[in-house]
């Protein structure tokens, strides 16, 4: 379970590093399920508060805090962030949904700190190779998780920039079991069958991204795109679901 909107922002058309030091602020929409697996959609907030400093440091309401750097071709990215919690009610707040009454009996999942790591090769340019994991930092029984993804830069001029991304997610056992799984005692409480997934891949992201250059510091972004459980994930008692789509639009000012 990642923070409703962090899964939405859409790096692949935002530069993560900066000549001098730039602040950005921003918001908009965006569209997602409530829970890896809901058949029930939501509107939560995009709110974009980035300070990117131009030694690589930076702290950001979207990326979290942390740094990064490029050598080359190669770019790197660690970060403290924070993966977000998941209630069985429907209960929002100002970032927008935390549970649903889907997940009835299931139990709360808490929130955990997470260190997010990122590596990225240019291959061409225009084409990204990018590999990340996810590693909790408190309450380490919601697990670990890893992605692979590629991402190309379909058309890009002074003023726009259209990208595709493809994506792998993975996970360790015990976020299969924390996420997509049903413990003894929650099968008593729900009626759903006890259900204990492997380590593996669990998901398959697509994105389409559009950003938008108003002027210098005006930008407009938009992405559509889809997440699809898979194996164990697709198969968990709790998955209502198997694809769901994602959306996004924003606006933002760079300073």
């Amino acid at each position: 379970m990642k923070l409703p909107v962090s899964i939405l922002i859409l790096a692949c058309c935002t530069s993560a590093y900066a000549q001098e030091n730039t602040l950005t602020l921003g918001g908009g929409l965006a569209a997602a399920p409530r829970y890896a697996g809901s058949k029930e959609m939501q509107l939560a907030p995009v709110i974009i508060l980035d300070y990117q400093m131009a030694n690589g440091l930076y702290a950001s309401s979207m990326r979290g805090l942390g740094y990064g750097t490029a050598l080359g071709n190669l770019s790197l990215d660690a970060a403290l962030g924070v993966r977000g919690e998941r209630l069985e009610k429907n209960e929002s707040s100002i970032i927008g949904s935390r549970g649903s009454t889907e997940l009835r009996g299931m139990g709360d999942i808490k929130a955990s700190a997470t260190a997010n790591l990122h590596a990225g090769y240019s291959i061409v340019p225009g084409l990204v190779l990018g590999a990340s994991a996810s590693l909790p930092l408190s309450h380490k029984e919601n697990g670990k998780t890893a992605g692979l993804d590629i991402s190309g830069v379909l058309h890009e001029d002074k003023s726009d920039k259209l990208a595709l991304s493809l994506g792998a997610n993975f996970a360790d056992q015990k976020y299969m079991q924390t996420y997509h799984g049903v413990s003894a005692s929650q099968a008593l409480r729900t009626g759903h069958k006890q259900f204990s997934p492997k380590a593996g891949m669990y998901e398959a992201v697509l994105k389409f991204a559009w950003e938008h250059h108003v002027d210098q510091r005006w930008t407009l972004t938009g992405m559509l795109g889809s997440s699809t459980l898979v194996r164990e994930a697709a198969r968990s008692p709790i998955t209502r679901r198997n694809t769901a789509p994602t959306a996004a639009f924003y606006a933002s000012y760079r300073y």
